[in-house]
């Protein structure tokens, strides 16, 4: 261990010449930005996604086992998306669609917000899509 337990300096033999070399693996932080509706960007931070879902799920048959999973879930698609920067409506999107699976009144609560409901007739709108 190097570097304050960074980095693994590891020394390696060349199949082919023998040559003895050294290589260094480095813990790479993997850190995805949400570009908000408006330009900014900021880090994506599970400790916010979290705060939405347990609004959305309060009072609703939804264990915290399955929140904690639909972030994981959320994070992993940002993550292999290979960009360092997705959109809030990737993330938006990505959670309707596992609570959706988990529970509807619970995902209509989330899409109330996330979609910037106005009145009534959005609601309607969505419910009868």
């Amino acid at each position: 261990m190097v570097e304050d337990g960074k980095a693994v300096r590891r020394r390696r033999i060349c199949d082919k010449c023998e040559k003895r070399f050294t290589t260094y693996e480095r813990i790479r932080d993997s850190v995805v930005w949400v570009v908000k509706k408006d330009g900014r960007r900021e880090a994506f931070d599970a400790n916010k996604l979290r705060r939405g879902i347990q609004r959305a799920t309060d009072k609703r048959p939804v264990s915290i086992e399955d929140i904690e999973r639909i972030i994981d879930q959320v994070e992993r698609e940002a993550l292999r998306s290979k960009k360092e920067e997705v959109s809030s409506k990737f993330i938006g999107r990505a959670v309707l669609k596992k609570l959706k699976k988990i529970d509807k009144v619970a995902w209509l609560r989330f899409a109330s917000v996330y979609l910037e409901f106005k009145d009534l007739e959005d609601f309607e709108k969505v419910i009868n899509k």
